[in-house]
């Protein structure tokens, strides 16, 4: 099993953009600085069914996110976190084509590797065992009060700008990461994260786009 669990958002300053995405959406904030001070980061997350929306916000020099916030000229999509029940198959799998992990996190309800951007392509791609399955220990304890889907019912999919979108689009799906992500050709900005499907519970509403924190989001 695999399947689209999170999507990351950095973002120069990170109130603002939760604030529109709140609105637009009609979501709330389920939790906020969950062990990510590590990466010299600040983060809220937001619900969409199970799914989550994450904002982060560097606090500290030299951190991936601000070199993202660099290198696209402004905030951006960041990330894409997959759920598994396979982990340590899929973990060998990935060593045997040269994907290296750039983070590792072992704990008795979730056990998460945040593999090499350079190795995949487009985004820093997460893979994550959550145990039970469809927890989610990175949302905090009570993210489950949090839903609400007057506007949105869950996340899509992705799509990720590529100078050569059908060379990146093998890669992942090469390394079994590629569900519910799409590839476009990259704009001005380069690579990345550049749009976000978000499946609207009022039909009426299929077709709205909204541009919030350097991404484009769809109803859909």
């Amino acid at each position: 099993m695999i399947r689209l669990r999170q999507v990351a958002l950095v973002a120069h300053d990170l109130e603002p953009v939760a604030t529109a995405l709140c609105e637009t959406f009609q979501l709330s904030i389920c939790v906020r600085d969950l062990d990510v001070s590590e990466f010299g980061l600040t983060n809220a997350l937001m619900v969409v069914g199970d799914q989550f929306i994450e904002i982060i916000t560097p606090v500290t020099e030299g951190t991936a996110g601000g070199r993202m916030l660099e290198r696209r000229g402004g905030d951006s999509g960041y990330m894409v976190l997959h759920e598994v029940d396979d982990l340590d198959d899929r973990l060998a799998d990935l060593a045997d084509r040269n994907v290296r992990i750039i983070w590792a996190a072992d704990h008795h309800d979730i056990r998460g590797r945040h593999l090499h951007p350079k190795d995949v392509g487009g985004a820093i791609v997460s893979l994550d065992e959550a145990i039970p399955e469809g927890s989610w220990r990175w949302a905090g304890d009570t993210w489950t009060a949090h839903r609400h889907n007057s506007v949105v019912s869950s996340i899509a999919g992705v799509t990720v700008g590529a100078h050569d979108p059908e060379a990146m689009r093998a890669r992942w799906e090469e390394l079994g990461v590629s569900t519910s992500v799409t590839f476009a050709d990259a704009g001005p900005r380069g690579e990345g994260i550049d749009q976000i499907d978000l499946v609207a519970t009022d039909r009426q509403r299929v077709g709205e786009r909204h541009d919030i924190g350097g991404v484009t989001w769809v109803l859909v």
